[in-house]
C-alpha cells in the first residue's frame, strides 16, 4: 500500500538520539522498552512503511553497546499469566523472547524476577534458569510501591533488591508484557548505581502515543484504540507545558506516575535530569512521517480493526462491553464510521446479494473482491482463489481446484479427522494449489501473487476460526469479521 513513513530516517535519527541520552550520563543508560521489540505490526499498520522489525534493525546498529535484561513478575509465573496474541505464559514467553534476541546477535544478561515473595513457582522457575545456564535475579515486593518515596529509596526498599550486574553502557529491561516491573527494575538499578558511585541515566522508549503529533490525530488515537483493554488516556503533558511552554501529548500513566519519580530521581540523585514524562522519552517517530494523509487514513482504518477485534472478544465473552464502548467514543474523535471501511461496506452487502456469508478484500489499487461461501470453500477460503486469480489474470470461472480433488479432502476431513464443517480453509486451499501447481500453469501464476496481498485489507461477514486468522495475518492483511459465529 501507499508509503507514509521515512523507515531509513527513524533508523538514522533514532539511533543517534539514544547515543546523545547515553552521553548525558556517566556512559550508563537504562532504557525501559515498552511495546514490541520485532514483530511491532501496530506500528506498521498506522505507519506504513515503518518495517515490524523497525525498532530491532536500529538496535543491531548499536548491538555492541547493548546488554538486554528481561524482566518477569513472579505473581504473572504464579497465575501461569498467558499471552493473549500467542497462547503461551508468560515464563516461557520470556525464554522465547530470549532466543529471538540471541539468535539476532544482542547479549542478553540476565533475568530479573520482580514482585517476589517467596512464591514457590518463581523459585522453581529461577531453577529452571539455572539448569539452562542462565543468571538470575530477585527484586521484592516494596510495601506502598510506588507512592512511599522514604523507603522505595532506602536499604530496605530498593537496597534489598540484588544488584544486577551488567557490562555494557546501554542495558534494555524489556518484558514479556505490561505490569512486569521493568521501570521497578531501572530504578532499583539507578539507586544501586548511584551508591557505587555510578551516575546512570534511566529513558522510556515508547512508539506510542507520538508525543510531537497532535492530540486527535489518529495515529495517537489508534494507540488509544490498541489500548482500549487497558484504558490508557492521551492527554497533554502539563509538566512538559509547565517547565517549555509547549504542548506534548503523552498517556495518562506516565504523567500520574511523574511526581512520585520525580520525588525518586530527588532521593537518588539530589535532582531530576527531566522536567516531564515527555523528557523521559527518546522517540523520533514524529519527525519520520513522510505522508501525514496516508498515515491517517491507515490509522482510521486501525481504530475501526481495533473495534471489530473487541466486537470479536465480546462475542466470545472475553470481554466486558466497556472496551467496545471506548472505542465507539474514539470513533467520534476520528470521525469515522464503520462505513469508512470500504471493505466492510462491501462484504455486506455481497452478503445481503447472495445470500451466504462472505468476504472482501481491498487491492492497492482500490479494487474491490468479494467471495462467498459455498458446499465446496468458505468465504476466506474463496476469496484467496477469487484475488490471485484476478491479480494473475486468470478468467474469474476457471477453476483453479477441480471439484474431484476436494471431496477428498473433504472426506478425510469429515470421517477420518472427525471435522463437523466441510469447507476447505484457506490453508487447505494454498496446499491444493501449491500441490497443483508443480503441472498447472495457473496454479503457479496464482500462488506468484500472494506477496502483493501484503496490506490490504479484509472484511468477513462471519468470525473466522484461528488457522484463517493466522493465514490472513502471515499474508500481511489487515482482516476485520463481523461479530457473527458459524453455525455449526
Amino acid at each position: 500500500m501507499k508509503i507514509g513513513f521515512d523507515n531509513d530516517k527513524y533508523l538514522k535519527i533514532q539511533s543517534e538520539h539514544i547515543k546523545t541520552r547515553i552521553a548525558q550520563f556517566d556512559g550508563k543508560l537504562y532504557l525501559e522498552l515498552g511495546g514490541k521489540l520485532f514483530d511491532d505490526h501496530h506500528a506498521s499498520r498506522v505507519l506504513p512503511g515503518f518495517q515490524p522489525d523497525s525498532k530491532l534493525r536500529m538496535f543491531q546498529q548499536l548491538s555492541e553497546s547493548i546488554e538486554i535484561v528481561l524482566a518477569i513478575s513472579a505473581e504473572d509465573i504464579e497465575k501461569n499469566k498467558v499471552r493473549a496474541d500467542l497462547g503461551i505464559t508468560y515464563d516461557e514467553d520470556l525464554l522465547r523472547l530470549r532466543d529471538e534476541f540471541m539468535n539476532r546477535g544482542f547479549m542478553v544478561g540476565s533475568v530479573v524476577v520482580t514482585c517476589y515473595n517467596g512464591q514457590r513457582s518463581a523459585d522453581a522457575f529461577r531453577q529452571r534458569l539455572e539448569r539452562l545456564g542462565i543468571k538470575s535475579y530477585c527484586h521484592y515486593l516494596i510495601d506502598g510501591y510506588p507512592h512511599n518515596v522514604d523507603l522505595i529509596a532506602s536499604d530496605e526498599g530498593f537496597g534489598r533488591n540484588d544488584y544486577v550486574e551488567t557490562s555494557r553502557p546501554l542495558v534494555i529491561v524489556t518484558a514479556p508484557g505490561p505490569g512486569s516491573g521493568k521501570m521497578a527494575v531501572c530504578l532499583s538499578q539507578l539507586y544501586n548505581e548511584n551508591r557505587r558511585g555510578v551516575r546512570a541515566g534511566y529513558a522510556k522508549f515508547e512508539t506510542f502515543p507520538v508525543w510531537n503529533l497532535p492530540l486527535k490525530h489518529p495515529v495517537n488515537i489508534a494507540y488509544e484504540a490498541a489500548t482500549a483493554d487497558l484504558n490508557d488516556v492521551n492527554m497533554i503533558d502539563p509538566f512538559h507545558f509547565d517547565a517549555y511552554g509547549k504542548v506534548a501529548i503523552n498517556y495518562n500513566r506516565d504523567i500520574e506516575i511523574f511526581p512520585v519519580l520525580n520525588a525518586l530521581f530527588e532521593s537518588i540523585y539530589g535532582e531530576n535530569p527531566y522536567k516531564s514524562p515527555t523528557d523521559m522519552g527518546v522517540n523520533m517517530v514524529g519527525f519520520c512521517i513522510s505522508d501525514d494523509e496516508v498515515c491517517c487514513n491507515a490509522s482510521k482504518d486501525e481504530i475501526i480493526r481495533r473495534y471489530y477485534t473487541a466486537m470479536n472478544k465480546l462475542a466470545d465473552g472475553a470481554c466486558n462491553d466497556s472496551e467496545v464502548n471506548k472505542i465507539k467514543l474514539l470513533f467520534n474523535q476520528a470521525k469515522i464510521t464503520t462505513a469508512t471501511r470500504r471493505t466492510t461496506v462491501a462484504a455486506n452487502d455481497f452478503k445481503r446479494e447472495c445470500g451466504h456469508t462472505a468476504s472482501a478484500i481491498e487491492l492497492e489499487d482500490g479494487t474491490i473482491i468479494t467471495a462467498k461461501s459455498s458446499p465446496l470453500l468458505g468465504c476466506s477460503a474463496a476469496l484467496i482463489l477469487n484475488v490471485t486469480k484476478h491479480l494473475a489474470g486468470i478468467d474469474h470461472d476457471v477453476k483453479l481446484i477441480p471439484q474431484s480433488m476436494i471431496e477428498p479432502i473433504q472426506k478425510t476431513k469429515i470421517d477420518y479427522l472427525g471435522a463437523r464443517n466441510p469447507r476447505l480453509h484457506t490453508d487447505e486451499v494454498l496446499v491444493a494449489i501449491s500441490v497443483l501447481s508443480q503441472h498447472d500453469e495457473n496454479c503457479r501464476l496464482a500462488l506468484a501473487q500472494l506477496p502483493k496481498l501484503r496490506g490490504c485489507q479484509v472484511h468477513s461477514t462471519v468470525m473466522l476460526g484461528e488457522v484463517d486468522r493466522k493465514i490472513f495475518q502471515k499474508l500481511g492483511c489487515g482482516l476485520t469479521c463481523d461479530p457473527v459465529k458459524k453455525k455449526k
